[in-house]
């Protein structure tokens, strides 16, 4: 049975008996979790290892580019040959490409012999052109005049090298199909020049085939999961200005002017927040419709650069645009109707949205603390995203094992050698996998403790507030953010940290459980009777119980870590306790104000998906070697950072709400009555006999 809290609470009596003053939430503490803390640290030190491992192995230019027949990335300015202007990766031998695409061979498209161009070659409308191997050896020509020569030094051979060319074994290669720009590499169309085939007929060049299969071979190769994958972190690099502007810059400036409103204008926010969050989430489903081309003529597009209206790449990007669409079309239906059911309680929660402007209005520091954990996060977010994109990248370039017959004539040995032809791959070992998800969790983590350490400091601040009887009293410190921020550096951050890694490791176990689902369902192992399915959706309903359950735990045990000072589970069994005495009183004011911040968070955040689907329609990145494969992870990496921030800053509200029901209840129980509740609060609680009192005074 726990014992009042008064004393730690509010005024408390000293040894003579005299009540001192400025005794709020200041005694009778001592630092907490100490044990979880040191963890905490050892975490950090790890991540900087991790993060350290990433910058030094990693090459971000890999996510994007490919690799030649000589290991090097195209693009990249460091490699044996100049090759930051060559960023295309071509195939040389068609034969060799349709051999990859057959469906028993052992020969893979790694192997085919591949260098760097800066455009996709064309075959010509009167001669036969060639695409050469990179100059060197007798060919005394330079990278920047083989550029120029459009890669054909074919008059430039010598007998044996025209041989072995003719052959198909280099140095020069017949350019025989049409090729596009498909995501840096060039994409095969079967369509034969018949100009070059006769040409190439002619010279007494072997046969080329011309099945359908050249095209699909580096099709899948560009549709592999793997590439796939990497486009996707490439896009977050490239799109780097977007994610500043709509994930960080403004998302803070959107919740800074919603905390404004609803200190003026609080009457009038609820409706403001249900018709805005229609209208966002409407335009950003608009926006989904457009990029996939269900809406007009914008749709996504695989090609990069100037090419054949008629000729058309389908991707697994599109598929995956195709079936968020449909998703945020039920998301908007739903989200719609329950906004509609909402506006009967709007005027519950315009009144318990009064008490939190009025505290907000006393201690005005409230409003611009959220800040300084903004900050901390942006510098936090701008180092683990470049290190998530090394580490992504950090993989060991090495030559790969075949067995295939891939001879080519080698301009340095001068003469064809066929020992020594398999291509480059990159290598990623099993720790790479290890060290990615510890990095994921990482963010999660660290993410999850700025807000903890954040809601604490807002919840001691109010808490201060409140005891002083809701007014703006001498015994409130001048700075209490910054008195409720020093007791939490001194005294609380191992239970904080505690607490985020509760949560952390519940999502965690929540994702790896539903890898697992996924899994299972894609297999034989789904459950077919009635009874099964039952129980697979009875789990899934008790696993998200118990994660809305966690965090709503964590976040009163947060509060009642400011106001006791108690270590984290000690302080959840007393936010418990008191929320199961009082749940009938207080559980359907709070609940309705969850809501209203809830929308409140999404409009945000749908301001910056919005915004960001604009940014990325420019023409930056549509072309060119900033030319993203999808806006799908940039817009949603944007609408994650912006609902972050919204937390950040709508926790002023929504920890003082609860901190001051909370404060409530414990008043009500410590006193019989709540002697230090503000008369807005109780009329809102709907508390009659409290209000008479307060509005009789004593008879």
């Amino acid at each position: 049975m726990r014992g009042p809290l008064g004393a730690v609470i509010g005024r408390y009596p000293s040894s003579d008996g005299t009540t001192h003053l400025g005794g709020i939430i200041r005694h009778n503490k001592k630092c907490r979790d100490i044990a979880v803390l040191v963890i905490f640290v050892a975490f950090w030190i790890a991540l900087i290892v991790n993060s350290s491992f990433a910058f030094n192995r990693g090459n971000p230019l890999r996510l994007t580019y490919g690799l030649d027949y000589k290991g090097n990335v195209c693009g990249q300015k460091h490699a044996v040959q100049d090759l930051r202007e060559l960023e295309l990766r071509y195939w040389l031998s068609p034969n060799q490409v349709y051999q990859s695409g057959l469906k028993d061979s052992q020969f893979k498209l790694a192997n085919a012999r591949s260098i760097c161009l800066l455009d996709c070659p064309i075959p010509s409308e009167d001669s036969l052109t060639w695409v050469c191997d990179y100059p060197e050896g007798d060919i005394r020509v330079s990278l920047n005049d083989w550029i120029d020569m459009n890669y054909d030094y074919f008059e430039f051979l010598t007998p044996e090298m025209r041989n072995s060319s003719l052959q198909l074994q280099g140095p020069c290669y017949p350019v025989i199909f049409p090729s596009v720009n498909v995501y840096w590499s060039c994409q095969f169309i079967v369509k034969a020049s018949n100009v070059s085939l006769k040409h190439w007929r002619q010279m007494g060049g072997v046969n080329i085939n011309e099945d359908i299969v050249i095209d699909k071979s580096i099709h899948e190769y560009i549709n592999s999961h793997s590439a796939v994958l990497k486009r996707y972190m490439a896009d977050i690099g490239k799109a780097w200005p977007v994610l500043i502007v709509c994930g960080g810059i403004l998302p803070l400036f959107l919740s800074v002017i919603w905390l404004l409103m609803i200190r003026h204008f609080v009457a009038a926010m609820p409706w403001i927040t249900v018709v805005l969050f229609n209208v966002l989430i409407i335009s950003v489903t608009m926006f989904f419709y457009l990029k996939v081309g269900w809406i007009g003529n914008d749709a996504i597009s695989p090609i990069i650069g100037e090419h054949d209206p008629y000729i058309h790449v389908f991707v697994r990007e599109l598929t995956h645009l195709r079936v968020v669409t449909v998703l945020m079309t039920f998301i908007m239906l739903v989200a719609i109707l329950t906004s509609i059911a909402v506006v009967r309680r709007i005027l519950m929660a315009t009144s318990v949205l009064k008490v939190a402007a009025k505290m907000i209005g006393e201690v005005r520091a409230l409003i611009i603390f959220p800040i300084i954990p903004y900050g901390i996060l942006a510098v936090f977010y701008m180092f683990w995203i470049s290190a998530a994109l090394h580490l992504f990248s950090s993989g060991r370039v090495v030559q790969n094992n075949c067995n295939s017959n891939c001879c080519a004539y080698d301009l340095l040995e001068k003469k064809v050698i066929c020992d020594q032809c398999c291509g480059y791959s990159i290598l990623y070992t099993p720790h790479i996998g290890v060290a990615i998800l510890f990095h994921f969790f990482s963010c999660y983590w660290a993410t999850q403790f700025l807000i903890a350490c954040s809601s604490t400091v807002i919840a001691g601040s109010v808490a201060s507030y409140y005891w002083a009887h809701g007014e703006a009293s001498p015994e409130i410190p001048f700075l209490s953010v910054f008195s409720s921020m020093k007791r939490l550096l001194r005294y609380s951050l191992g239970s904080v940290a505690l607490g985020s890694l509760t949560v952390s490791f519940v999502e965690s176990i929540r994702f790896l459980l539903e890898s697992i689902r996924r899994k299972l369902k894609g297999s034989s192992h789904v459950p077919d009777s009635w009874i099964g399915k039952a129980a697979h959706q009875s789990s899934q309903c008790f696993r998200r119980s118990i994660e809305w359950t966690i965090k709503s735990v964590n976040r009163n045990a947060y509060i009642m870590i400011a106001i006791t000072g108690k270590s984290f589970f000690r302080a959840s069994a007393i936010a418990t306790e008191l929320i199961m005495n009082n749940i009938l009183r207080i559980g359907r004011v709070n609940v309705i104000g969850d809501v209203i911040l809830f929308l409140g968070k999404l409009c945000v955040s749908l301001s910056s998906a919005a915004f960001a689907f604009l940014m990325l329609d420019a023409h930056k990145y549509r072309s060119a070697h900033n030319k993203i494969s999808s806006p799908l992870l940039p817009v949603v990496v944007c609408w994650a950072l912006g609902y972050i921030v919204a937390t950040l800053f709508f926790a002023v509200v929504e920890m003082s709400i609860d901190t001051i029901i909370l404060s409530f209840c414990q008043d009500s129980e410590e006193h019989g009555t709540a002697q230090y509740a503000p008369p807005l609060l109780i009329e809102t609680l709907g508390d009659q006999n409290e209000m008479q009192r307060l509005t009789q005074g004593p008879q």
